[in-house]
């Protein structure tokens, strides 16, 4: 017994650190939405190329995920956490010089490298979550863990509406009354607007690497690892349940990327000046909470709408992993994907506030839809297949880089109901994955 409480002491303080990088990279995520609007009229972009915001992101992911593996497997899961810490808080002080020269390049850059640090990070806490203790506690430790996820990217969206989307609505109408040299003078100002957050973050990034520093990390498992041996990727690239659960995965990230990347612009563009009476609500007591109390925006509200829908995402979440507890994961799994198919669809043909608050109800569908579709794309390998496996399930997220301007080139023909072609139908891929994937326990 002793020894069980003396175990439990000696990963309570490291288990706290790794929850901390799950509400990190939530920040990171959410804040991507607020600067693809952002940067149209900051640093005068179509939509289609502020999308590439998503692409610079998440490709970071795809290059850097087996690096990432491959260096936490030599090197252990405490160097490979500094390792994505030093990078996430090197990326976020980028911005800082990318918002004094006005770069789209120098932004996108700034970008990958954050993302580069989240590869490593989710690489390491997904993993070392599951074996910091009792192994039949694993489940709840990750759908613990992933909780404070869920709250950070809460946050995201705040952040854009209060600190980084202008204080004032500049349509083109006002654009047209003003002189060339007014134009340029603003958007250098709304540029150097997402340097105090980011330098924030980066800060914040940078205590929780000095606690990892300081704190002893018990690095579980390298024993067993090492007598695994190695394992080749083509295998891997043999087993049919595994790839087509990869492709599931990248038509996930996608489809949230999109819908995520795109909210402001969705909900400006189908209904800019009728708003969702519970969401006002809430944009109004977190304003007061900030002591906000200049005019808000149309972009400001839209934003708060996102953040709105992101609660959603929590509940959604939340009340999966405790029907997980009763229910098949597949069946729940089924059950919001089938949702998703059914609010896609209907967003598609409605528009208007409608549409708007099916893509919220999105938000609630999507909440489950990673954890589960890596549980059933890597259920049933041995320890040295998943790890390799793990990998390129997270380098499936570059999907999130390839799907968004595609959705964003389609909103230039038809609006951006047009732009909900691309959810719709990689939500249709995901349904049909995971009523016909290999049957196991899920």
């Amino acid at each position: 017994m002793q020894q069980n409480s003396t175990t439990r002491n000696t990963y309570l303080l490291p288990f706290i650190l790794v929850c901390s990088l799950f509400f990190l990279w939530g920040i990171a995520n959410s804040l991507n939405g607020s600067l693809i609007r952002h940067f149209q009229f900051a640093l005068d972009l179509k939509r289609w190329q502020a999308g590439i915001v998503d692409s610079a992101f998440y490709f970071g992911y795809f290059v850097m995920a087996i690096p990432a593996g491959i260096f936490m497997r030599k090197w252990g899961y405490k160097r490979g956490i500094l390792a994505g810490l030093l990078l996430y808080a090197a990326g976020a002080l980028l911005f800082y010089p990318a918002a004094n020269i006005r770069a789209f390049a120098f932004f996108l850059f700034a970008l990958f490298t954050i993302a580069s640090g989240l590869a490593f990070l989710e690489t390491a806490a997904n993993l070392y979550v599951t074996v910091l203790g009792d192994k039949s506690r694993a489940a709840f430790r990750i759908n613990f863990a992933q909780s404070f996820n869920g709250l950070s990217i809460i946050i995201g969206p705040i952040i854009g509406s209060l600190f980084i989307f202008a204080k004032e609505s500049y349509t083109p109408e006002r654009l047209a009354s003003m002189t060339p040299e007014a134009i340029e003078q603003v958007r250098m100002e709304e540029a150097l607007s997402v340097q105090g957050p980011y330098l924030a973050v980066a800060f914040a990034v940078l205590a929780v690497a000095l606690l990892f520093w300081l704190t002893k990390m018990p690095e579980v498992g390298r024993d067993e690892e090492a007598a695994e041996g190695k394992v080749s990727f083509f295998d891997l690239f043999k087993n049919r349940n595994l790839m087509l659960g990869v492709l599931a995965q990248f038509a996930n990230v996608g489809a949230q990327a999109t819908l995520w990347g795109y909210f402001v612009d969705f909900k400006m563009d189908l209904s800019a000046e009728t708003h969702f009476g519970p969401a006002l609500a809430y944009a109004e007591f977190i304003r007061g909470l900030a002591g906000d109390t200049a005019n808000i925006t149309p972009e400001q509200i839209a934003g708060f709408h996102a953040s709105f829908a992101l609660v959603l995402f929590l509940i959604g979440r939340l009340l999966g992993t405790f029907l997980m507890n009763f229910m098949k994961p597949r069946t729940v799994m089924a059950a919001y994907t089938a949702l998703a198919v059914s609010l896609a669809a209907f967003a598609f043909v409605s528009g208007g506030l409608t549409a708007v608050l099916c893509i919220m109800g999105l938000y609630f569908c999507q909440s489950i839809m990673f954890p589960t579709i890596f549980a059933l794309a890597t259920q049933g390998l041995p320890p040295a297949e998943s790890k390799l496996a793990s990998s390129l399930v997270i380098m499936a997220i570059v999907g999130g880089a390839v799907l968004p301007p595609i959705a964003g080139l389609l909103s230039n023909s038809g609006g951006m109901k047009m732009a909900l072609a691309v959810p719709l139908f990689c939500f249709a891929y995901v349904l049909l994955y995971v009523v016909t994937s290999k049957q196991s326990h899920q």
